[in-house]
């Protein structure tokens, strides 16, 4: 086995704070800096970058990429959670991953989330060289995906949906977005700590285009501090979504990095403390500057 030649962007350590998720040595201590997730998808049909990386050969090379140009850990997906997707097979989705996670762990040390919504491709994601578990569902889909958590003692993401990817963008409606938003997510997180799962472990992310209109992604951003006011760290994923191409009028998803940083940013200045992007190294220029006037103010100034 080669041994690991990219090291992963190690977090800042400039800030007191105690540090709450560790992962192959490297700690993540929320609120010294912005966290940044790079995605990696190892599907046919992403809306994004669909089928580019599922050599496993390119999905290495893609994920050395992406680590030296600062991400914090990499989020692998072997299963299109676009608008209207069908679901796929565990043996679909591990054919997919499992090839991918080898091919990284020879060439990177960077922890490594494994976005699928299945115990049973977590599990085996996990033994593969996985850090992380990345739930669309929080932990809904399939209930037994929070024993494999417990018993690999790794972090999840729990993220809010409305229905599921295949439904989820047929008129979603909400009274209060916010309101119902975090009522959810809290209560997904009492569940999970309710079957073991330690609350310092737990990621909470509001779920950005995931059962949302235009306005309610927009609200979603802007209101990252009703969030963060759960105690967890917020992941927020926006990148090259659709609601900046309607924005933006850029119909290309794979166009849409420049104006994705402006959600990110947004969504930093709001309270997320991880952003999921698909570059980045245009992602970590920007957040250098957002964390600095951000550390700034927290620090009171230099006069």
């Amino acid at each position: 086995m080669k041994s690991p030649g990219v090291n992963c962007h190690q977090p800042d350590a400039g800030r007191p704070g105690p540090y709450l998720i560790e992962m192959r040595g490297k700690k993540f201590r929320w609120g010294s800096r912005t966290y940044i997730m790079g995605v990696l998808n190892v599907t046919p049909d992403s809306f994004s970058d669909g089928g580019a990386f599922l050599d496993p050969e390119a999905a290495a090379a893609r994920s050395e990429k992406l680590v030296s140009d600062g991400a914090d850990i990499l989020d692998i997906g072997g299963e299109s959670s676009r608008p209207f997707s069908d679901p796929v097979s565990a043996e679909e989705e591990l054919d997919r991953i499992i090839p991918v996670l080898k091919e990284i762990r020879e060439v990177t040390d960077c922890p490594v989330s494994v976005d699928t919504v299945k115990a049973s491709v977590a599990e085996e994601a996990l033994k593969h060289g996985a850090d992380m578990v990345n739930d669309i569902s929080g932990l809904r889909f399939d209930p037994g995906l929070a024993d494999v958590v417990v018993r690999y003692g790794v972090p999840v993401v729990l993220m809010h949906m409305k229905g599921s990817p295949r439904d989820m963008q047929v008129d979603p409606v909400y009274e209060d977005l916010p309101g119902e938003v975090r009522s959810f997510l809290e209560e997904r997180v009492e569940w999970a700590e309710a079957r073991g799962i330690p609350r310092e472990k737990i990621i909470i992310d509001p779920g950005i285009g995931f059962g949302k209109t235009f306005r309610d992604n927009l609200v979603l951003l802007n209101r990252m501090d009703v969030f963060a006011g759960l105690g967890q760290p917020v992941l927020a994923g926006a990148s090259r979504k659709a609601f900046i191409g309607a924005l933006t009028g850029i119909e290309d998803a794979g166009m849409r990095d420049v104006p994705s940083l402006g959600a990110a940013a947004a969504a930093v200045i709001r309270g997320a403390h991880m952003v999921r992007v698909h570059n980045v190294a245009l992602t970590r220029q920007v957040l250098q500057v957002v964390d600095a006037v951000l550390r700034e103010d927290l620090d009171g100034g230099q006069g």
